[in-house]
């Protein structure tokens, strides 16, 4: 079955940076876009970023923009998501999921969910 499992959460200051992962598995990675969402307590989850399957198109919220950058690596089966410049407004679970079309996982049209990574910004 499909499984996408995210990585490289953790703790950082205000200013600091990250790079989470997220490793897909059981189809064919290449054909589907990807996305980063995020969930911070009490609040609803939001979209962050999505990239179309080859790579060339990528979304951002307004509240990541020039900050985060979104890629992925077809030959690894990975998406990425660099965090820099990390406020403590970006502390949340960050999930990784999948889709169609960049467009629609802006939308939040998902196909599948990874379990979700913590992010914490320290002040």
């Amino acid at each position: 079955q499909v499984q996408l499992v995210e990585s490289g959460g953790g703790l950082v200051q205000a200013g600091g940076s990250l790079r989470l992962s997220c490793a897909a598995s059981g189809r064919t990675f290449s054909r589907y876009a990807m996305g980063w969402f995020r969930q911070a307590p009490g609040k609803e989850r939001e979209f962050v970023a999505a990239i179309n399957w080859s790579g060339d198109n990528t979304l951002y919220a307004d509240s990541v923009k020039g900050r985060f950058t979104i890629s992925r690596d077809n030959a690894k089966n990975t998406v990425y998501l660099q965090m820099n410049s990390l406020k403590p407004e970006d502390t949340a679970i960050y999930y990784c999921a999948s889709g169609y079309q960049a467009g629609s996982v802006s939308r939040g049209l998902i196909d599948y969910w990874g379990q979700g990574t913590q992010v914490t910004v320290s002040s």
